[in-house]
């Protein structure tokens, strides 16, 4: 496949996948469950949910291994198996997409608080995130995402990790931020234009956000990124915020509604569109079909 970095460059739009967590719930994971358990217990659905976010027309398929570090998988009392579930994760993807997408490895939050607020040190998480980084190095990857991040120190560790095993694996890194009547910033305090700052300097390729907001502040999060950012955007958003309905999270934004909020994405200059929370393939189909006709037009110009 042509390097995902040449493909922006030359002004095309992509599209990521949607949710994972939302896909699995949706396939009888239960809320206290360990998410990467299942690559050890059914990887099968693994398969599954690949097959259909390729369906639905997206060009990056992230692996179920957003809490695959052992300092995650550790609170599961799992950690003893970090290779296997990581290369399990990244298996069951390549074997559903071949070369027909590109498979994005996802790297989320340890769940771990550094010092001096917290009390892990940063040599320790290093460590935790190049053990389960190492494994996408020997697999075999096309991108590594650092995600869902709030601790620009901990998101650095993270794109550390990944470069002292490889310079030439794109990497992409995004934070989740929250409404302030200040701005944007992640609960840890960062804000867009530091991130925009610090995430490149570290060496990420492409950056932007995912996850705890709707269509509408993602909007708003995508301008700001457009002020500061250097390299390609990514935007990854909830399908809203969830409701509670008989004890299960529902999320109100349809695939339509997305779809029609997408255009401003595209207006904005984002370069990669795609979801998280409450999105499902039909959700990242509606947006197949807008970016698809954004990118024709802009060819026949």
């Amino acid at each position: 496949m042509k390097n995902i970095l040449d493909r922006i460059k030359a002004g095309e739009i992509l599209v990521g996948d949607g949710a994972m967590g939302t896909m699995l719930f949706n396939k009888g994971l239960k809320m206290d469950q360990c998410p990467e358990k299942l690559n050890l217990e059914n990887h099968t659905i693994l398969e599954e949910v690949a097959q259909s976010y390729l369906d639905a027309g997206a060009d990056l398929i992230e692996t179920n291994s957003f809490g695959g570090s052992p300092l995650k998988l550790a609170m599961y009392s799992l950690e003893d198996k970090t290779e296997e579930i990581n290369r399990i994760a990244i298996q069951s993807v390549r074997k559903v997409i071949g070369v027909s997408a590109y498979l994005s490895f996802s790297c989320g939050p340890t769940g771990r608080i550094l010092k001096p607020y917290g009390d892990t040190d940063p040599e320790e998480m290093l460590e935790s995130f190049k053990r389960q980084i190492k494994i996408a190095v020997d697999v075999g990857v096309d991108i590594i995402c650092i995600e869902t991040m709030t601790d620009i120190v901990e998101a650095k560790l993270a794109i550390n990790a990944v470069k002292s095993f490889s310079s030439d694996i794109p990497i992409i890194a995004t934070m989740t931020f929250d409404t302030t009547p200040n701005g944007f910033f992640t609960i840890m305090g960062v804000s867009i234009k530091q991130a925009c700052r610090e995430l490149v300097e570290f060496g990420a390729d492409i950056i932007g956000s995912n996850c705890g907001n709707g269509i509408d502040n993602m909007i708003r999060i995508a301008t700001e990124f457009k002020k500061y950012a250097t390299v390609p955007i990514i935007i990854q958003s909830n399908a809203g915020l969830p409701e509670l309905k008989n004890g299960e999270a529902v999320y109100s934004e349809t695939p339509q509604f997305m779809a029609e909020q997408c255009h401003r994405l595209l207006d904005i200059g984002i370069s990669i569109i795609g979801g998280c929370c409450g999105t499902t393939p039909e959700h990242i189909a509606a947006i197949r079909q807008v970016v698809d006709k954004y990118n024709m037009d802009r060819k026949s110009l």
